[in-house]
């Protein structure tokens, strides 16, 4: 066996023990993405799903999202067992935005502008302004969300979310408060495999889910009424 192969087998075995454990200390090179077999995410790997020509720009290195209308750009590839890194940060307060994984083909086919995908695993993208705004409209605290990355199922898709679980048991609630404010960049790492989804926060995992159905689908950004910048999305597909 090559060493390069004896390495990557070992580091699998290493993420499969410790996933069992139902703890993941990662490299920071899987955490950065910077590892071998990443590939960086550009303008050729994504295709409009519903927007406008101006919703979504490419320019010095960043997907730049207008947030109008609400709807989503996809990859242009479909992906099963993967893992992906992104940094993203809100223009406005209160902005919302997310990443879909396992979008299915069926809930992004003839999606009509301002309507979201009716498939796929959310991991949400919320400014913490949101809760503010939220209780100033309301009245209330908002029990149902964080803003610090929910982890949740879509639609005709399915997950058991992970503990802390949001009151009605459909989210999974960040285990710590990670997230930083409008105009900061914040980092998120994902791993998505065998129907299991986790999210780590600016280098910590803090919520997800499994028994994920569908466990295939596109990767989606989502624009949801505020502008958003990401930047380096890097994609590595697993076994």
């Amino acid at each position: 066996m090559r060493k390069k192969s004896f390495i990557a087998t070992a580091c699998l075995l290493i993420l499969a023990v410790a996933w069992a454990q139902d703890v993941i200390p990662l490299p920071r090179a899987f955490i950065d993405g910077s590892g071998p077999d990443w590939k960086e995410l550009t303008e050729q790997d994504f295709a409009d799903v519903n927007g406008n020509p101006e919703t979504w720009t490419f320019k010095d290195g960043m997907i730049c999202c207008t947030g109008q209308p609400i709807g989503v750009m996809k990859t242009v590839k479909q992906y099963t067992n993967f893992e992906f890194v992104a940094q993203w940060r809100h223009l406005k307060p209160a902005g919302n935005s997310g990443f879909f994984v396992w979008a299915p083909p069926a809930a992004l086919e003839n999606l009509a502008p301002g309507k979201l995908p009716a498939g796929g695993i959310e991991v949400q993208v919320l400014d913490h302004g949101y809760a503010e705004q939220y209780e100033k409209q309301n009245g209330k605290k908002g029990d149902w969300f964080t803003t610090n990355g929910d982890v949740f199922a879509v639609g005709t898709s399915k997950m058991k979310p992970f503990p802390p679980l949001s009151p009605d048991g459909s989210r999974s609630f960040p285990r710590k408060n990670l997230s930083k404010g409008v105009g900061q960049w914040n980092h998120y790492y994902v791993r998505a495999i065998n129907g299991q989804v986790r999210l780590w926060v600016n280098g910590e995992e803090v919520s997800g889910g499994s028994d994920c159905q569908p466990r295939s689908g596109h990767l989606c950004l989502e624009s949801e009424g505020s502008p958003i910048e990401f930047r380096s999305i890097r994609i590595r597909e697993l076994p």
